[in-house]
């Protein structure tokens, strides 16, 4: 094994020596030194002096090292890719992401390790291909191909770096015979081929979902097209392909032409007898002159009729001339020949006016001198288109296609879709009904000297004219072809291949008195589908649910012993055989294989096994030793320097969820934590005001629980000045409300009238004039009417009663306006004295001689004045 490795190395080293340095790389890696490898595609760039060998995977952006990065983002790179690969086209331009791989199939190549020019062999190509000298191949993925070496069967799904590691069964020159992808569920029959897109790729002639059967009008294992001139044979996979029903040139139907032939210009010719019917229907109705028969058959009318019925033939209307036959009403009798004096002439003449004359010699009976005139024309001899005609030996009219009738001494037509017809051994004793048809309309079959539409049951069609059908052996139920060739046979017999046998043979099955042949993709079979097998070919050896296929799956090979599945190594992810000694690929990433065997890969210069291509990215690449005597490698920057660049990925969906969280978290916190300075603030605030009334007087527990259970050790403090002037203002106001409340509801009003009925017990403010030099009259309380005041005379109903003021009176401690009565707080946050009070208004002196005189006399009244029916009591 040491020694196989050793020569690959060597082989490839001496190959490489007089080359220049190559660059290859895989993502995230590049190897510089010498190397054959054609592999993959070339990567290149203007204004860089380096070009790299990518290797089959995946490029971005952000690919390391640096010289690869630089490659791929330049403006300028171009790609070259070998043949097989994406991009076929040279120097295409680059985008990014970018996959270089292999299409759907095999790349080959002549050296190992992919090295020479490869060459690529598609998915499409269904064909035998020679791998001789192939030394290497490249699989895409999701394929695999079946491939013979000598006499060996192998199944390959993976690449193979060097075809002489292979296992021994792999030896000997390779020979592609099916190549398919493994996408397809379910998979694709014999016939068909698994494209990339996991569809079968049908070849002509077959059809179905898998390409199991074949389409219609093909027959046979290999789906051949039925015989020319065949409308309809034995078709499908198991039929024979025997024709069942001929072409039909020119058929009556295509041009709407029921009893008569189409010409090649589309126009119809109707059979003597026919003509168009009323709507239009070519062929279809009698002609005059002529009936239809319970056959079908326009029959002739008798002789002198113009115009008879259908079905009985009766005469409807004769022919100048002629009279209805008192005895039968289907003929129409001539009118005698006489004389004019009155003679008769006899049979055989005719009457010239004055004496009788004899016929022509074609004539039995006449009306005038010349054949065109015959009634009945002579022995021998038959009425056609007024003329007297002669026939044949077989009973065919002269220049005519029709047949002679001794009834009626007239040429009659053929049968029901006859085209031509005879009557064997003619003679005057001959009757219509002995007469045969020799041809038919196009689509109808001839049997019996009759035209019908197909050939009756134990009769074929004869493959000589396509016209005659015959009956079969007496062996054979039915046939076809020949008389012997036996489609079912008779005394319950079997019929196989055409022949009669008891018992059917291998690869049929028997069905309805018949062998029918297994489908093709089945050794042997319980019915004819794809999926009824029970032994399988050795095209098709593995036999599962019924079906036969090519391949096991990929860690299983096929056992011929046991003709069953069984699974590898688990060292192999494909193997030929058995046990670890007969690997095609390698499970593990770190092993290659080496004879048939996959052993460790033991990688040098720091580099791995290529995924895909089953060997190290050291060994497609010849790295000269720094101490050899050999050049040293010219020195390329970026060649193993990582991509600096930073990338940003994308945020999954749970990090925007935690990051969502975190926002709301933060914000909720903040809220809390503003909400708390903000009540912090407000007790401060609070503290303050306290503190500066001499509020916050600070108790502990003790003092707390006492004043729960109602007692105080410490007494409230006295209030200040300011304090103590406003609770005085406040009581003042509150007793002078009352005051005006006592006044209002003391005042008595009347219901009758605007005047009283006696004197008022309220005093009279009149009296109070004296107490100031106030105008008393200009504030009465109540004022005469505008109509009083226009007229001079009092209402004579009730005057309306004004609203009155809640606080009627301004305060007695007001220093504002007059009118303002809301007591407003003093600002008890100011620590200044209460300013001297100013000496006291009019206003004010007024209102205290009246609550001086309210004090002695304890209440005051008011004495109304009659003002024309007001009640209100403010008014005099």
């Amino acid at each position: 094994m040491l020694g196989s490795i050793l020569a690959v190395s060597l082989t490839l080293g001496a190959s490489v020596v007089a080359q220049s340095s190559t660059v290859l790389c895989v993502a995230g890696q590049c190897l510089q030194g010498y190397s054959n490898t054609t592999l993959g595609a070339t990567l290149s760039a203007s204004g860089m002096s380096t070009e790299v060998l990518l290797l089959p995977g995946q490029y971005t952006s952000s690919t390391n090292p640096q010289l690869l990065n630089e490659l791929l983002t330049s403006s300028s790179a171009t790609l070259s890719p070998s043949p097989g690969f994406a991009n076929s086209t040279a120097n295409t331009s680059v985008t990014l992401p970018l996959t270089v791989q292999l299409q759907p199939g095999i790349a080959t190549y002549p050296k190992a390790l992919y090295s020479g020019e490869g060459s690529y062999i598609s998915l499409s190509t269904n064909s035998s291909t020679s791998f001789s000298d192939a030394a290497s191949l490249a699989f895409s993925g999701d394929v695999w191909a079946e491939v013979t070496a000598g006499s060996s069967r192998i199944i390959f799904w993976n690449s193979v770096p060097d075809v002489s590691q292979l296992p021994t069964a792999g030896s000997g020159s390779l020979s592609l015979v099916k190549l398919e992808s493994s996408t397809c569920s379910p998979p694709c029959s014999g016939s068909g081929v698994c494209t990339a897109s996991g569809t079968c790729s049908c070849p002509p002639g077959f059809s179905g979902s898998s390409c199991e059967e074949c389409s219609s009008g093909y027959y046979g294992p290999t789906c051949r097209p039925c015989p020319s001139g065949c409308t309809s044979c034995d078709d499908g996979t198991s039929g024979t392909g025997r024709c069942l029903s001929t072409t039909v040139s020119n058929p009556s139907s295509s041009c709407n032409c029921i009893n008569g032939q189409c010409g090649s210009n589309g126009q119809c010719t109707c059979l003597p007898g026919w003509t168009s019917a009323s709507n239009g229907t070519q062929c279809a109705a009698c002609a005059n002159g002529y009936f239809l028969d319970s056959s079908g058959n326009c029959e002739i009318c008798q002789l002198g009729c113009a115009e008879c019925a259908d079905g009985s033939g009766d005469c409807i209307t004769c022919k100048s001339g002629y009279t209805q036959d008192a005895n039968d009403r289907a003929m129409c009798d001539a009118v005698s020949q006489t004389t004019s004096g009155g003679t008769t002439c006899p049979d055989g003449s005719y009457s010239n006016g004055t004496s009788c004359e004899p016929c022509a010699t074609e004539c039995q009976t006449c009306t005038g001198s010349t054949s065109n005139d015959c009634v009945i024309c002579g022995s021998g001899t038959y009425s056609f288109n007024g003329s007297c005609v002669q026939t044949n030996s077989v009973g065919v009219c002269q220049g005519s296609s029709l047949i002679a009738n001794n009834n009626k001494h007239e040429c009659d037509t053929c049968g029901p879709k006859c085209t031509s017809c005879q009557i064997p051994n003619f003679n005057v004793a001959s009757t219509t009904n002995q007469a045969q048809c020799t041809g038919c309309l196009p689509g109808y079959v001839l049997y019996q000297g009759q035209c019908i539409g197909s050939c009756p049951s134990s009769t074929f069609l004869s493959p000589t004219d396509n016209l005659t059908c015959t009956a079969c052996s007496s062996t054979c139920s039915t046939c076809a072809g020949s008389a012997s060739y036996c489609l079912t046979c008779a005394n319950n017999m079997l019929a196989s291949n055409g022949q009669c046998v008891s018992s059917c043979p291998s690869n049929t099955f028997s069905s309805s008195g018949a062998c029918v042949t297994c489908h093709p993709d089945c050794a042997t079979c319980s019915g004819s589908a794809f999926n009824q097998c029970t032994s399988c070919n050795q095209t098709l050896p593995v036999l599962t649910n019924g079906r036969c296929l090519a391949t096991c799956s990929q860690n299983q090979y096929f056992d011929t012993t046991s003709s069953t599945c069984q699974s590898c190594d688990s060292s192999c992810s494909s193997c030929s055989g058995s046990g670890p000694s007969n690997c095609l690929a390698c499970s593990s990433s770190s092993q290659v294989l080496r004879g048939g065997s996959c052993v460790a890969a033991n990688c040098s210069s720091g580099t791995s096994i290529v995924p895909g291509l089953g060997t190290c990215l050291s060994e497609l690449v010849v790295v000269p030793s720094s101490t050899g005597s050999s050049a040293a490698l010219p020195s390329i920057s970026g060649l193993s320097s990582p991509v600096t660049t930073t990338t940003r990925q994308s945020l999954s969906w749970w990090e925007i969820l935690l990051m969502t969280l975190g926002c709301a978290f933060i914000f909720m916190a903040f809220l809390w934590c503003w909400r708390r300075r903000a009540r912090k603030q407000r007790a401060k605030e609070t503290a303050a005001f306290a503190s500066a009334k001499a509020l916050d007087r600070k108790t502990n527990w003790r003092q707390r629980l006492k004043a729960f259970f109602g007692h105080s050790s410490n007494p409230a403090p006295p209030d200040n000045e300011e304090i103590t002037l406003w609770k005085l203002r406040a009581a003042e106001e509150a007793h002078h409300d009352r005051e005006l409340e006592k006044l209002i509801g003391a005042y008595e009003y009347s219901r009758a009238g605007s005047s009283r009925g006696g004197p008022s017990p309220l005093p009279s403010l009149h009296d109070r004039k004296s107490h100031g030099s106030h105008d008393y009259d200009s504030h009465r309380l109540s004022r005469d009417s505008l109509y009083s005041q226009v007229t001079g005379m009092p209402r004579n109903g009730p005057e309306p009663r004004q609203p009155v003021k809640s606080n009627p009176l301004t305060s007695r401690f007001s220093t504002t306006t007059v009118g303002s009565s809301v007591c407003k707080k003093p600002s008890i946050l100011k620590r200044e004295l209460t300013p001297r009070k100013p000496p006291p208004t009019d206003a004010e002196a007024y209102a205290t001689s009246v609550r001086d005189a309210a004090d002695e006399s304890g209440s005051y009244w008011v004495s109304p004045v009659n003002t024309g029916g007001s009640r209100n009591p403010f008014r005099q």
